[in-house]
């Protein structure tokens, strides 16, 4: 994954976006089971930024590479379902490198 590249950005985001959705639901249970707040605070802020971030650069890759809409709106609503993203890294963005 070569990071100066936009195709290598976005999918270091949609992986690093997916891992902070998991961790996330994680942290949930401590808050709301067992009032320990920070831990959810503190993931809650990382997938907060990694989810807009990942949206601002698919919105930008897909008006530069010209998709299609429907691929572009498969892709942004990969960040609102669990592993998905993982999915969306796999069947579309590696499609893009080559």
């Amino acid at each position: 994954m070569h990071l100066n590249t936009l195709i290598g950005q976005l999918r270091l985001l949609a992986i690093s976006e997916g891992i902070s959705y998991l961790l996330f639901s994680f942290t949930i249970p401590l808050k709301y089971y067992y009032q320990i707040s920070m831990p959810n605070k503190i993931v809650g802020l990382i997938h907060g930024i990694l989810f807009i971030l990942f949206c601002i650069w698919t919105l930008y890759f897909a008006n530069k590479k010209k998709w299609k809409i429907k691929k572009t709106l498969v892709c942004l609503t990969s960040s609102l379902i669990p592993f998905a993203t993982f999915i969306i890294d796999n069947k579309i963005l590696q499609q893009e490198i080559k």
